[in-house]
């Protein structure tokens, strides 16, 4: 009688961590026969975006020391953070990036410079060729940039300027305020550019996005998606470990073999 009651509960815990857990591993599964099928290079959309162009070196350019003078005069310059060169609309440009005022410069280093940079960090573009000063990015331009990153042809469907985006944000975690420049080929893709650093940071399209879904189920992390250290994960992995567990020693309670030598211990006694 007390072996059937150990085996009556551990098939029952059996069957029902395997009904509640079921349909996480599908997921898993899902997730994982995709993760593996797919490239991630297409995920990423480099298929999308054209070959990158380089500045010849016959380009004349004043010294980045002109425009930080500029800057100067009219902005409280700390120090530089950096200073690189970057195509704005077909023109040669400079990002420089750098701190005003005394707050920790390497929490920003250490962070990247998206929406949890110090506010002491400043970005400016400049005219490479001439040194004056130019504003963030309009419209027009952050079309422009978009179209020098994507594949012919391309049709502009929509435009939207973001200054804040929500943990599940297809362009969560990168700089803000930024130009979304949807096309509707190819591949329905959007093409995010950053208004204050004039470059482009990320390309989406359906690929990219069933992809972020799964890793979302995947993970678990309902929230931001990439906590791999959440507890609902923890408690689910646990769950399956006692499921995996109770099916081995159902297996071995129930199998031939096993059911022979209880039986032969029954006739012994």
């Amino acid at each position: 009688m007390k072996l059937r009651s150990k085996h009556y509960y551990i098939r029952k815990s059996h069957r029902y961590l395997g009904l509640i857990l079921g349909v996480q591993f599908l997921f898993w599964t899902i997730g994982g026969l995709y993760f593996s099928w797919n490239d991630l290079d297409k995920v990423h959309g480099d298929h999308l975006r054209k070959e990158k162009k380089h500045f010849p070196a016959t380009l004349t350019m004043v010294s980045p020391q002109v425009v930080i003078q500029k800057l100067q005069a009219q902005n409280q310059v700390d120090s530089i953070l950096s200073v690189q060169l970057i195509e704005v609309d077909g023109t040669p440009a400079y990002q420089f990036r750098y701190f005003t005022g005394s707050a920790d410069h390497t929490a920003h280093e250490a962070g990247g410079h998206g929406e949890a940079s110090p506010t002491n960090i400043k970005v400016h573009l400049a005219n490479a060729e001439t040194g004056e000063v130019i504003p963030a990015l309009t419209q027009e331009q952050a079309i422009a940039v978009a179209r020098n990153q994507v594949k012919d042809p391309i049709q502009v469907e929509r435009t939207e300027y973001i200054t804040e985006v929500g943990g599940h944000h297809e362009y969560r975690g990168k700089p803000l305020p930024a130009w979304a420049v949807t096309f509707s080929q190819p591949d329905k893709c959007t093409v995010y550019v950053s208004a204050e650093l004039g470059t482009f940071q990320a390309i989406r399209h359906d690929q990219w996005r069933i992809f972020d879904f799964l890793w979302m189920m995947h993970t678990m992390d309902y929230e931001g998606r990439d906590n791999f250290g959440n507890l609902l994960l923890k408690a689910f992995s646990i769950f399956g470990l006692f499921t995996i567990i109770s099916g081995f020693i159902l297996y071995f309670m129930t199998s031939p073999r096993s059911k022979k030598v209880r039986g032969q211990r029954l006739k012994a006694n």
